[in-house]
C-alpha cells in the first residue's frame, strides 16, 4: 500500500492533486498536510473529507521536528510536495516569508524523507512541483527547455529555483529518489482570487475595475488545473527518477488579450451588453521586475509519457467561469476571510 504525503493539499493545484489521488487510487493512503494560510481552504475538498483513505493534518512544512513525527507515524512511501508561497506580488513585499516556506520548508521535507528512508530507498519518491518562471523570462522567441538555465527575477521565482537546487542536490549527494516537474501557468476552480482570472471574474460581477499591469503584454502560457494534476498523476507513476519534466499548455496569450476574452465571455454568461466588461479594464504601474514572456516546451512530457493538455484555453477559460458563477457562496466566503472559520468549525470540535 501506497502512504503518500501531499503538502499544501488545501490550496489551488494542491486541493485538485489531492481530490485526484483520493478518488483515482482508493487503495492509497493519502495525507494532506497544510497549514491553513490565506490561500489553504479545507472548502476545497468537502467533497471528499469523509472517504477512509484521506487525512487532514494541520502543520507546518519548516518544522522539521513535527516532519519527523509525522514520518514516523505514518510511515510514508512518498511525497508530493505541493505546498508553497506563490504569489509574485507577495514576495516582492515580504520576501522572507517565501525563504521559509519554499526553501527552509522544502529541505526540511527532504531532510525527514532521507532519514526516514535511509537504508531502504526502493519504492520511495519525493516528487517536487515547480514553476516555470525559475528560467526568468523569453523575449518574443523561443521556449524553456528542462535544460534551460535558472534565472529567476523575483523573490518567488528566487526561492523556487533554491527548492528546485536542493531537491537535485540531495538526489546527487544522498541518493534520495526524486522527481521534479516545473509548470506554467494554472487556472481553473478554486483559484484565490489574487491571481489574475479569478480576480476579475471576481470584479467583473461586482463592477469593479480590472487592473491590468503596464500595458498588458506580458505574455504566459495557461494550463487548466485538471491538466496538469493529470500530468502529475502521469509522471509520479510513469517518469524516470532524478528527471525534470515541463507541464505546459501550449498556449500562449498576452494578458490584455487573455482578459477581453474573459469579458466577452462574462458579458454572455452575465446577460449584459457586449463590451460592458471590457470598460472596466484600468492600466496599473508595472510590477517591479516583471518577466516579458514564459513558454514551455513539455515535448519530454508527451514524447515519453504520452501526455497532452485536453483542453482549449477557451473552453477551460468557459468552464472556469461557469463553476465561479455557480459557487458565489464560496467566492464571498473566500474574499471576505470567512472560509477560515471552516477549519475551526470541521476539525476543532473533534
Amino acid at each position: 500500500m501506497k502512504k503518500i504525503l501531499i503538502t499544501g493539499g488545501a490550496g489551488f493545484i494542491g486541493s485538485h492533486l489531492t481530490r485526484l489521488f483520493v478518488t483515482k487510487y482508493p487503495e492509497y493512503q493519502i495525507v494532506n498536510l497544510d497549514k491553513l494560510t490565506y490561500a489553504g481552504n479545507l472548502e476545497n475538498l468537502k467533497d471528499i473529507e469523509g472517504c477512509s483513505n484521506y487525512t487532514f493534518v494541520k502543520g507546518d512544512i519548516a518544522d522539521l521536528a513535527f516532519l519527523h513525527s509525522l514520518f514516523n507515524q505514518y510511515d510514508f512511501t512518498a511525497v508530493l510536495h505541493c505546498a508553497a508561497e506563490s504569489h509574485v506580488d507577495r514576495s516582492i513585499t515580504d520576501p522572507l516569508a517565501f525563504v521559509t516556506t519554499n526553501v527552509v520548508g522544502t529541505v526540511s521535507l527532504l531532510q525527514a524523507a532521507k532519514e526516514h528512508w535511509k537504508g531502504n530507498m526502493e519504492g520511495k519518491l519525493f516528487y517536487h512541483i515547480s514553476t516555470d518562471e525559475v528560467y526568468g523570462s523569453l523575449g518574443a522567441e523561443g521556449f524553456f527547455y528542462e535544460t534551460t538555465s535558472y534565472d529567476p527575477r523575483s523573490p518567488y521565482s528566487a526561492s523556487k529555483a533554491s527548492s528546485d537546487h536542493f531537491v537535485r542536490a540531495f538526489y546527487h549527494t544522498y541518493h534520495l529518489p526524486v522527481k521534479i516537474s516545473n509548470c506554467s501557468n494554472n487556472y481553473g476552480p478554486f483559484h484565490f482570487p489574487e491571481k489574475l482570472i479569478p480576480l476579475c471574474i471576481h470584479n467583473i460581477i461586482n463592477h469593479k475595475p480590472l487592473p491590468i499591469y503596464g500595458k498588458g503584454e506580458n505574455v504566459r502560457d495557461w494550463l487548466y488545473v485538471e491538466d496538469h494534476v493529470r500530468a502529475i498523476d502521469t509522471i509520479f507513476h510513469h517518469g524516470r527518477v532524478g528527471e525534470t519534466y515541463n507541464i505546459g499548455g501550449h498556449n500562449e496569450w498576452t494578458n490584455i488579450d487573455l482578459i477581453r476574452e474573459l469579458c466577452k465571455q462574462m458579458d454572455a454568461k452575465l446577460g449584459r451588453p457586449a463590451g460592458s466588461a471590457e470598460q472596466l479594464i484600468t492600466f496599473v504601474k508595472d510590477r517591479a521586475g516583471h518577466d516579458l514572456r514564459y513558454a514551455i516546451d513539455a515535448s519530454k512530457l508527451q514524447h515519453e509519457l504520452n501526455w497532452t493538455p485536453s483542453l482549449q484555453f477557451e473552453e477551460g477559460l468557459s468552464k472556469t467561469i461557469d463553476w465561479y458563477l455557480a459557487n458565489t457562496d464560496w467566492l464571498k466566503n473566500v474574499t471576505s476571510g470567512n472560509y477560515q472559520k471552516y477549519y475551526e468549525d470541521q476539525y476543532n470540535k473533534r
